[in-house]
């Protein structure tokens, strides 16, 4: 059954700016450890992939958020929430600490996509109770 459904679209040229006002803090305020590290090797190669990286994921979070029904309260943290690549390429939501005990707890299960073009990220997440899918 459906939990909740989150969506989010980010303006990329956004998160360049704030990062370029900011610098790394907001990434690190945003991002989770191994968020983090891909941000920084993507970013070392070719800045712009770095930065859609970064708007991807800060999207992702915001629709894994609402999806939840917290926004952005306790337990939902930025770093406690990660989008990760599974070996097949999916993106999968890795959570960590309080949110991901509050997650369990609740026998939440999270699906997420997302994608971005030169302007936008995008994404859309939609959580569902444990065991239900199709029949």
């Amino acid at each position: 059954m459906i939990y909740g459904i989150g969506t989010d679209v980010c303006d990329i040229r956004r998160i360049a700016d704030t990062l370029q006002r900011r610098g790394e803090r907001f990434a690190e305020k945003v991002l989770g450890p191994h968020e983090i590290e891909v941000f920084r090797e993507r970013r070392a190669r070719v800045d712009a992939r770095g930065i859609a990286y970064l708007a991807t994921r800060f999207s992702a979070k915001e629709a894994f958020s609402k999806a939840i029904g917290l926004g952005l309260r306790m337990p939902m943290t930025w770093r406690d929430c990660e989008i990760v690549k599974a070996a097949s390429g999916k993106p999968e939501i890795r959570l960590h600490g309080e949110l991901k005990a509050w997650f369990e707890a609740k026998g939440l299960q999270a699906h997420v996509s997302v994608s971005d073009e030169t302007d936008y990220a995008t994404s859309f997440v939609v959580v569902e109770t444990r065991g239900a899918g199709p029949a």
